[in-house]
């Protein structure tokens, strides 16, 4: 499988083999020593038989972002964002004084 593997990422970070013939991939995948069954997947562009050959599962994963990671004892230190016009909260106690 790591043939398989190594030759496509070759193939893939060679930009000539874009426009290369079928004729010059069967070519360099016999040359590679490449299982019939594979050449002939990889040849025909089929990814489900290629996958499947190589004993290859999809994996879907959900990605569920949460809150920034936190280090230890920072909870204390942060102060809340806000908006840069938006004025400062202040306690009741300061509301107080200021009425006064």
């Amino acid at each position: 499988m790591t043939d398989v593997i190594d030759f496509l990422e070759k193939m893939g970070q060679d930009a000539q083999w874009r426009h290369a013939s079928q004729g010059e991939v069967e070519q360099a995948l016999t040359g590679a020593e490449i299982a019939p069954a594979l050449q002939r997947a990889i040849l025909a562009k089929d990814k489900a038989q290629l996958e499947k050959l190589l004993g290859l599962v999809p994996l879907c994963a959900p990605y569920l972002p949460g809150n920034e990671d936190q280090g230890e004892g920072d909870e204390d230190e942060e102060t809340p964002l806000r908006e840069p016009d938006e004025k400062p909260e202040h306690s009741g106690r300061q509301a107080e004084i200021s009425a006064a």
